[in-house]
């Protein structure tokens, strides 16, 4: 049997695949020297990077007593805004679920909403927070609140949206009303992935608190903050460290955790 070789599948052009990575260079180039990116400035430095590396070699594991306290309080903070934002999160994506609210100026307009949420820096948030309330946890919590609240609640709806249609309409049919369609229905189709998106978030938050803590949102970011400035690079290794193994052990039973909901 004859094949036509215009029948074979075409490979991609050479040349279009040729000006694409010329087009990509050019673009990154160009982004380069407008950023003023010098990477001969990093290879300059190497001496004063190996002087910092060589101290946080030899941390001060005398300081481990100190930022105990500041790292619980880094993971409440994470915990508190982390649960705040998922409750709200909750009645909000069912709402802005669109086979849930028919009406499409609700959805539009609650979707605009989560979208200029998840716009705005979490730095950004912490900075206007800790303004109004003053440094210290509460800022943090709030914009990690805030945070929560519009990942989840973006995750949460496109779940909804997802589920099999078949329960609905037979309690529907049944006369049950919108709560019963939403608690029978619904929630025990998307519970899991519920839980399994506060997890993820309750992740990201612990190591966002972190940098929050940096610019007066409370947690060990201050102390960070303040080892860098005194130049206590020993002081700044031990809080890398914990850091580094806090987030380990979340990450462990959070994987743990979805394992079983999922």
């Amino acid at each position: 049997m004859n094949t036509h070789s215009s029948d074979l599948p075409k490979g991609k052009s050479k040349v279009k695949s040729l000006l694409w990575a010329i087009l990509f260079v050019l673009i990154f180039l160009y982004s380069a020297n407008l950023s003023e990116v010098k990477m001969g400035r990093l290879f300059a430095n190497m001496g004063q990077m190996t002087v910092i590396l060589k101290q946080m070699a030899l941390p001060d594991w005398s300081y481990i007593s100190i930022v105990i306290q500041p790292l619980l309080e880094t993971i409440q903070m994470a915990i508190i805004g982390t649960t705040f934002g998922a409750l709200v999160a909750l009645p909000f994506s069912l709402l802005a679920a669109r086979n849930i609210v028919k009406n499409p100026i609700v959805n539009s307009v609650l979707r605009f909403i989560l979208n200029i949420v998840r716009t705005v820096p979490d730095l950004m948030l912490a900075a206007v927070f800790v303004a109004i309330v003053g440094i210290g946890p509460v800022a943090g919590v709030i914009t990690l609140s805030v945070f929560s609240f519009g990942m989840i609640s973006k995750l949460f709806y496109e779940a909804i949206e997802t589920i099999d249609e078949g329960p609905v309409e037979a309690l529907t049919a049944s006369g049950a009303n919108k709560i019963q369609i939403i608690r029978y229905a619904i929630f025990p189709q998307v519970s899991s992935h519920f839980f399994s998106y506060f997890l993820y978030c309750f992740e990201i938050n612990v190591r966002a608190s972190t940098v929050l803590g940096y610019i007066g949102a409370g947690g060990i970011g201050i102390y960070l903050q303040r080892s860098l400035s005194q130049f206590r690079y020993d002081r700044t290794a031990v809080i890398v460290i914990v850091i580094f193994l806090v987030v380990l052990v979340i990450d462990a039973i959070s994987n743990k955790l979805r394992e079983r909901l999922l």
